[in-house]
């Protein structure tokens, strides 16, 4: 990269102070409005939004958001209000907002704040911290640079929806009224660029991307738009199918869908609602003996790492899948309750689940599928979390004798994810890091293909 990876003036320390004390001052405000528990998260993201098409540039934009989110309790009565402006008199009026929202609502016996003894008290770096000090004009090159080596790379790219560069930095402070005070700041970067291919049959569009928390580790830049173009031209002349049965490969970002509809059923949310196919599963198997899921929330650099969680809760590592047997839930505090169950540090999501790579390589997948379907992508939201019911449409690669055959396109793949789940067959070691949920190809045993 030709730009610098440190800013030229980080004031980052200063805004995290800043925002520090806005939490605290608003949590004076709610005591003296006669608030029994409230707590305030405060944020500062900034970005920098640089898009280039066919050459030139298409769009320059600067982002700077603020905020103030608060929840305040009088009793079991709760209300909750958020501003995007820090100035003192929005702050005052977010306040008597989410005050008198409180004395309007409903007792839930269910509401109140994490219980302190689990707070984060040790703040360890995590690496997460690292301003890239690109300008506009040094983004506009380098998007022009992936975008240009994606167009060259084929003489059958004949369009481009073009490439982009995105710099972000978010600062946030968290506080509440039983005592938890912190403070987290991380950096996001990302490099993208789509493509569009052409031939007697028709056109095909495609892309390619890289995310990372420092710049350091993007990879080449140019590779970026070769493997957009390489993966755009590989889905011309694609064909249809007939309706069948067969096995099934997802590759690692659309199979890290398929987990992402698992984390929803075993959500708390789901299931205090009784909303989900596995409802009552704990303790019990939902995937084969050799799958295992662990949370690592502090992983250096981790896509979704953090210290707390939205509640202030300190973050540890656990297992989520043991042995294909589900261990726990992903709870907060509120629907821990509601099930009678202790929060699991996931208020505000999951941190950085880790599916247990196997043996094998995607070639190696190939070779144990012998005949079936690789998808790339899928479509629609076809999926039930109330009965598992799974219909969706794919596109991807017909493979024979182990090795791809051809492009396949207008198809729909469908199932029930509770035989999914139990049908995985293999996980590959082919895991993509750009995500907090990290997962290799998952390899399922047989989905129904409607094509033609």
């Amino acid at each position: 990269m030709n730009a610098a990876l440190t800013p030229r003036n980080d004031t980052s320390q200063d805004e995290l102070a800043r925002l520090a004390e806005v939490c605290q001052d608003v949590l004076r405000r709610c005591r003296s409005a006669g608030a029994s528990e409230a707590e305030v998260a405060a944020s500062i993201d900034t970005g920098l939004d640089v898009g280039v098409r066919l050459g030139e540039v298409e769009t320059i934009t600067r982002t700077r958001d603020r905020g103030v989110s608060l929840t305040v309790l009088f009793g079991k009565r709760k209300g909750s209000a958020s501003t995007a402006d820090l100035d003192p008199e929005s702050i005052a009026r977010t306040v008597e907002h989410a005050c008198a929202i409180a004395r309007h609502t409903e007792e839930d016996p269910c509401n109140g704040l994490a219980d302190p003894a689990l707070y984060a008290r040790e703040f360890p770096d995590l690496d997460l911290w690292h301003p890239w000090a690109i300008d506009a004009e040094q983004a506009i090159e380098l998007g022009l640079r992936i975008e240009a080596a994606g167009r060259g790379h084929d003489p059958r790219i004949s369009n481009s929806e073009g490439a982009a560069v995105q710099v972000g930095e978010s600062v946030l402070a968290n506080a509440n009224s039983a005592g938890f005070a912190g403070v987290e700041r991380s950096t996001r970067h990302l490099l993208s660029c789509a493509l569009i291919a052409e031939d007697a049959q028709g056109m095909q569009q495609n892309y390619w991307y890289d995310a990372v928390r420092s710049a350091t580790d993007f990879t080449d830049p140019e590779t970026i738009g070769r493997r957009a173009a390489e993966r755009t031209v590989a889905r011309l002349d694609a064909r249809r199918l007939s309706t069948r049965q067969c096995p099934v490969l997802f590759v690692p970002e659309v199979a890290r869908g398929l987990i992402g509809h698992f984390l929803s059923a075993v959500s708390g949310g789901a299931l205090y609602r009784r909303a989900s196919f596995l409802v009552d599963h704990l303790g019990r198997p939902v995937f084969p003996g050799f799958v295992q899921m662990t949370e690592r929330p502090r992983l250096p650099r981790g896509h979704g790492s953090s210290v707390f969680d939205a509640e202030g809760v300190a973050t540890r590592d656990a297992d989520l899948v043991r042995d294909g047997v589900l261990q726990r839930y992903i709870l907060g505090s509120y629907s821990a309750r509601k099930l009678g169950l202790a929060t699991t540090a996931n208020a505000g999501g999951i941190h950085n689940l880790v599916v247990t790579p196997g043996a094998d390589d995607f070639a190696a997948l190939l070779r144990r599928m012998g005949t079936g379907l690789v998808v790339t992508e899928v479509m629609g939201q076809g999926v039930s979390l109330i009965t598992g019911d799974y219909s969706r449409g794919a596109s991807g690669f017909w493979v024979e004798n182990g090795e791809i055959a051809y492009p396949v396109e207008e198809i729909t793949i469908a199932s029930n994810l509770r035989e999914m789940f139990a049908g995985i067959v293999a996980i590959g070691r082919d895991v993509d890091p750009r995500s907090h949920l990290l997962t290799g190809s998952i390899l399922l045993e047989r989905m129904t293909i409607a094509g033609e």
